[in-house]
């Protein structure tokens, strides 16, 4: 038995062909956002080891001037990131679709998604703005990557709020259309960014930015979270009743 087929008949959830088409679209939008900016970031020598603040001026400064490939790079995972706006647009619809009466969660979970969506692009932005000119002062570039990294890590707040709500959401009651192991998925992502604040006081080790209870943790959950919520939009979308065909139905009977 397809558990999915069940709770989406459960929840008696109608599309429209274009509304299940654009549903569909805003899940694959998650893991195709995550797959391209690895991709980026790989192309840009970002990963798999990435700058940390305890790296000189000079390393800092010779990263970026190493060649356009690290611009274009951070650019690419620039571009993917936006992708994470169709999902977030995706998830909104659902969670509205439940609580259309007082949607305070659907609207919590849109806005605290919406700032996550800045919280990942301007980092990226900084970062290519680093790599835009080789002859500058290595102290500038320095700052720049600083600023990037700390922007990039440790703004946990909207991260963590838009978790709750969607945890809030899929936990509450037989209502939702998200199952109940989306809303424990959430929760336990959310307490994985938690770390992250700590990036600010120390400059070594697991809890440095480019450490594994920083970076490497916060990229392994946030990228189980994109391919999750994006398969399961896709689910609901897969196994949602046509509206269009149901009207068909009442008016000739």
């Amino acid at each position: 038995v397809n558990i999915s087929v069940l709770h989406a008949e459960s929840c008696n959830m109608e599309l429209s062909p274009v509304a299940r088409k654009t549903l569909l679209l805003c899940g694959w939008c998650g893991p195709l956002a995550i797959i391209i900016s690895l991709i980026g970031w790989l192309m840009a020598g970002v990963l798999p080891f990435p700058l940390g603040p305890g790296n000189t001026t000079e390393e800092v400064a010779r990263f970026y001037a190493g060649g356009t490939h690290v611009t274009m790079g951070i650019v690419v995972s620039s571009v993917s990131l936006g992708l994470v706006i169709p999902l977030v647009a995706g998830i909104t619809f659902v969670m509205w679709r439940t609580e259309s009466k007082a949607p305070v969660l659907t609207f919590v979970q849109l806005v605290s998604g919406t700032v996550t969506c800045v919280c990942l692009l301007l980092p990226m932005l900084i970062m290519a703005t680093a790599g835009f000119r080789s002859d500058r002062s290595p102290e500038l570039t320095v700052l720049l990557n600083d600023l990037s990294w700390l922007m990039f890590i440790t703004p946990i707040a909207p991260f963590i709020i838009q978790n709750l709500a969607i945890a809030v959401a899929a936990l509450n009651g037989e209502g939702s259309l998200f199952p109940r192991w989306i809303g424990f998925l959430n929760l336990w992502v959310g307490f994985s960014f938690t770390f992250d604040i700590l990036a600010f006081a120390f400059r070594s080790g697991p809890l440095a930015w480019n450490g594994f209870l920083i970076f490497w943790l916060a990229l392994t959950t946030y990228s189980i979270w994109l391919i999750c919520m994006g398969l399961t939009l896709r689910s609901l979308a897969l196994n949602a009743s046509d509206s269009t065909q149901q009207v068909y139905a009442h008016d000739r009977y």
